[in-house]
């Protein structure tokens, strides 16, 4: 099976990539992705500006799609929004573009989106049958799966994969088990290596001002990276996965629990709520932006994805201490 991917640099890219046996990537930058990715057969794209070069599809079973301008960096002014909106809704639609002028196109599209798709629902029950929210990433996750889905009238098999926060090492090839809720022995050597959402939930323990955001009693629906991985790559093989899938442990935790582990793990204090620091050193936009960000408020279940890829969805559930 060969495989093209996009994003193929980030957080679950380069996991994904370790586990796919011939793939090309679309890059930006093509000679910084080889060196970066060794052995990477490297194209370069620029996702808002037109489609793929028809050289990167030569011979391609299946596309993976994780693109996107990171939603955690950085401010969120008017240009920083337009490229977060951009790098993921005319990226995939330049990118479904490139799939529509194949005579021989790949069989399916796996096409990342996120659980901020739903809002803040606070403790409603939530699965892929769930409307869509509202506010401004719920608006980008509705647009963004639109346009993937629109590789579904080439014939194409599409994948929409709404992954929860996602937790795990900054280096794939170290291993274990990062982001861990329970109380396992390798707890505390993750979570200082953390990457992704855990790398910046634990900046304010390591300074000894970790503690929950505002009551704590917010859904946290996570879910390990290597599990992540596992989906993608089951939702490729399986005829049978399509539309919308939920890419979260069938069991979140709220932000209290996720909090006290944390704080276990680094053998810091947990106490300090950080909405009263992050509002008292950085002003009342850091702490809006900072509950928008961690703090979705999602009690949501992977309705179609717990069939489909149980083996990985059941390791979530160990690692939390409450299967």
């Amino acid at each position: 099976m060969r495989a093209l991917v996009t994003g193929a640099t980030g957080f679950i890219g380069r996991p994904l990539l370790s586990k796919l046996d011939a793939a090309a990537v679309l890059t930006r930058d093509p000679e910084r992705a080889r060196r970066s990715l060794p052995g990477a057969d490297a194209h370069a794209w620029a996702p808002e500006v037109g489609p793929p070069p028809d050289a990167a599809f030569r011979g391609v079973d299946v596309v993976f799609n994780l693109a996107g301008e990171p939603v955690a960096e950085g401010r969120w002014t008017a240009e920083r929004k337009r490229r977060i909106r951009d790098s993921r809704v005319l990226g995939t639609r330049n990118l479904v573009a490139g799939l529509a002028a194949q005579a021989s196109r790949p069989r399916v599209l796996v096409s990342a989106s996120a659980v901020g798709y739903y809002g803040d629902r606070g403790d409603e029950e939530l699965d892929e049958g769930s409307a869509a929210g509202s506010g401004f990433l719920a608006e980008v996750c509705v647009e963004w799966e639109r346009e993937a889905m629109a590789a579904e009238r080439l014939g194409v098999r599409v994948v929409c994969v709404r992954t929860g926060i996602v937790l795990g090492r900054s280096s794939p090839a170290a291993g274990g088990c990062a982001g861990s809720t329970g109380g396992c022995d390798g707890a505390a050597r993750c979570a200082r290596r953390g990457g992704g959402a855990l790398g910046r939930m634990l900046t304010p323990f390591r300074f000894g001002v970790g503690g929950r955001l505002g009551s704590g009693r917010q859904w946290m629906p996570w879910i390990h990276l290597d599990d992540v991985v596992g989906i993608m790559l089951h939702a490729c093989r399986e005829e049978g996965v399509r539309g919308a899938i939920n890419a979260v442990g069938p069991r979140p935790v709220t932000n209290a629990e996720l909090t006290r582990a944390l704080g276990r793990a680094l053998h810091r204090p947990a106490i300090l709520p950080q909405l009263t620091w992050v509002s008292l050193v950085f002003g009342k936009r850091a702490l809006r932006r900072s509950v928008t960000l961690t703090s979705p408020g999602e009690a949501m279940s992977p309705a179609s994805a717990i069939p489909a890829a149980p083996r990985a969805l059941a390791r979530s559930a160990r690692r939390t201490g409450r299967a």
